[in-house]
This record gives structure tokens, C-alpha cells and sequence, in this order.
């Protein structure tokens, strides 16, 4: 694969944080800060927030990319040092901070000290039995209103619709549900 091959490929940002007891408001506040300044970076394609459960002071945030390039300048950004500047003073410990490629980001326990990945039948497996009906059930849906329109566009619709559907919905159910046999 050559360099520039790499750096088209998407990439995702998970950063987990151990915030100070009672400091939890505060560290809400700055999520949903650095969650509108994402909003604005060029190249950023969403960020999903796993809190804490309960007696846990953990945090995960995840910020996906379009390609490394456009990661490492969020990364280095000005805005993002002086956001961690005031993160600090809510932050008891940064546990890890990863850039994982892909759609891997699907497939990392929140709990993972460092990225641990199953096994790739497993991923491959899971992915199929939710992309399937998922899948099957948007054509069924979508059929009736947009099945005379052209290939492309009738794919692309449908396409985002899938790939919206597992990234925030289906598929963190999926790897939660199935998050036993995943660590198998």
C-alpha cells in the first residue's frame, strides 16, 4: 500500500479519560464544547461519547476522521491544546489515546487498556448479521418511494442510510450485546 493509499483511509481518535470525583459537570461541559469545535474541523465525521457506568469514572471519546491528515490537524490544532489546557484541571488520569483505522473504533471494549481487536471472522460475522436485515429492511422500506429512481442515486441514498444506522445505532448495540463472545 503506498502512503498516499494510507492517508485517504478513514481514521478514528478514542481517547479515554478518568475524570476527578465531582468534576463530572465540568467535563460535560467541555465534551459538548469540543463536540461543536469538531463540528467546524475539516474532514471530521462525527464523535461518539461513551460515559461512565456506574462507580466508574471513566470516559471514552471517539472522533472519526476522513483520513489521518485531516486527524493530525485537529490533533495539533490550536484550538484542541487550548482545550486540553482547561481539561486538565477535571482530568485524574489520561488512560490512552489511540488512532485506530478504519471502522475498527466498532469492535474496541471502552475498557480496553490497549487496542484489542477479535478476531476478524468474529468482526466479519457480526457485521453480516447486522448489516443484513438492516440492509433488507431499509430496500423494503425505501422500495416503494425511491425503486424507480436511478442505480447510483437509489445507492447512495440507501448507502448513507446504512452506514448512518450502524455507526450510531446498530452495531454499538450489536458489539455490547455480543461483547462476551467478541472476547472470547
Amino acid at each position: 500500500m503506498t502512503q498516499g493509499a494510507v492517508q485517504t483511509d478513514p481514521v478514528s481518535l478514542v481517547i479515554r479519560r478518568r475524570i476527578r470525583p465531582g468534576k463530572e459537570a465540568e467535563y460535560e461541559a467541555l465534551l459538548s464544547e469540543a463536540i461543536a469545535m469538531l463540528a467546524g474541523v475539516p474532514g471530521h465525521r462525527g464523535t461518539g461519547i461513551v460515559r461512565p457506568g456506574a462507580g466508574d469514572r471513566e470516559y471514552t471519546l471517539m472522533a472519526r476522521f476522513d483520513n489521518v491528515d485531516s486527524a493530525a490537524a485537529w490533533e495539533h490544532s490550536p484550538q484542541r491544546l487550548a482545550w486540553l489546557d482547561r481539561v486538565g484541571a477535571v482530568v485524574d488520569e489520561h488512560v490512552s489515546f489511540e488512532r485506530q483505522p478504519g471502522l475498527d473504533f466498532w469492535f474496541t471494549p471502552p475498557a480496553a487498556p490497549t487496542l484489542r481487536q477479535p478476531p476478524r471472522w468474529k468482526m466479519t460475522l457480526l457485521t453480516l448479521s447486522v448489516l443484513y436485515p438492516v440492509s433488507l429492511g431499509l430496500n423494503w422500506l425505501l422500495g416503494p418511494h425511491i425503486g424507480h429512481w436511478a442505480l447510483a442515486p437509489r445507492v447512495l441514498v440507501q448507502s448513507a442510510l446504512v452506514v448512518t444506522l450502524m455507526t450510531y445505532f446498530f452495531m454499538p448495540l450489536a458489539t455490547r450485546t455480543a461483547a462476551g463472545w467478541l472476547a472470547k
